[in-house]
């Protein structure tokens, strides 16, 4: 049976944890009620900006401009966002595993991949086996800007305009809820498929003004900023509410093993107490 200061000391020190946890649950619920906000009101405008060039470029003639042209799919670019702290659930491990069968599957039918990471976990897990990762990007859990998603598309469409890649998927966790998030796996380079363009080419014709040269040389570029910053706002939104979630099921956790280690020391202390007695009642028999 454990020491009764032994056991004191334990349940003091579950006693701090869960101080720990739930100012962590706090913090967590005050950054994301911030992020949900920015997160629920830009996806509207990145969703519709979504379904005009994608009707815009399934119009148009895959020469019109260089973000347009689908080449063979030889080199397929995998960004992988991921959180850069842990405490946070199955968030990272969620994406990191989502993505590396994506990377397998993309290898077992003979293409090449280009891993590049936005957080520590992603980088750290690929790291660790040995992945050679084309450009990581860390810290950006906290206040995102515009100028980061600005930086990271600017990388992607260089490098896809100099055809080192020849295509480029998003991988990252999308918010649903606060007790729920989804594993999205996005193409964003080319912009038009095949199939949107056929499906586009049955519409209706477009008129340009000024030219249609112009206007995809602002738009695309444009286009990417707000796909790539749409989802690095759901991906901290989805770490916000999963570590605010993994901290209050710790909480709880804390509060169950309170009462079970402070059973244990009741009952350690009931033992004790009646081995004195015994120990009292032995030594007055002794005198008689």
């Amino acid at each position: 049976m454990p020491a009764l200061k032994d056991i004191r000391r334990k349940i003091k020190a579950i006693h701090n944890t869960q101080k720990i946890t739930k100012a962590m649950k706090m913090v967590a619920a005050a950054k994301l009620r911030k992020v949900q906000t920015r997160m629920l009101n830009f996806r509207p405008y990145a969703e519709q900006m979504h379904s005009v060039i994608t009707s815009l470029a399934g119009g148009a003639e895959r020469q019109t401009h260089p973000l347009l042209m689908a080449r063979p799919r030889k080199t397929v670019e995998v960004v992988v966002m991921s959180g850069d702290r842990g405490l946070c659930g199955a968030f990272n491990t969620n994406i990191i595993k989502a993505a590396a069968n994506y990377i397998n599957d993309l290898k077992r039918n003979g293409f090449e991949v280009s891993v590049s990471t936005v957080g520590k976990k992603g980088r750290d897990f690929f790291r660790r086996r040995g992945v050679t990762l084309r450009k990581s990007w860390t810290g950006v859990s906290g206040p995102l800007l515009f100028t980061t998603a600005q930086e990271i598309s600017t990388d992607i469409i260089e490098n896809y305009i100099n055809e080192t890649i020849d295509e480029v998927i998003l991988t990252y966790n999308e918010f649903k809820s606060i007790i729920s998030q989804r594993v999205s796996v996005i193409r964003l380079l080319p912009i038009a498929s095949l199939e949107e363009k056929e499906e586009a080419l049955s519409g209706v014709d477009f008129l340009y003004e000024p030219s249609q040269g112009e206007i995809f040389n602002t738009l695309l570029p444009k286009h990417i900023e707000i796909q790539v910053y749409r989802s690095l706002l759901e991906s901290n939104a989805a770490e916000e509410a999963a570590r605010m979630s993994a901290m209050e099921n710790a909480t709880q956790n804390c509060d169950e093993l309170i009462a079970k280690v402070t059973l244990q020391y009741n009952k350690a202390r009931q033992a004790q107490i009646t081995k004195e007695l015994m120990d009292i009642v032995g030594g007055v028999e002794a005198l008689k």
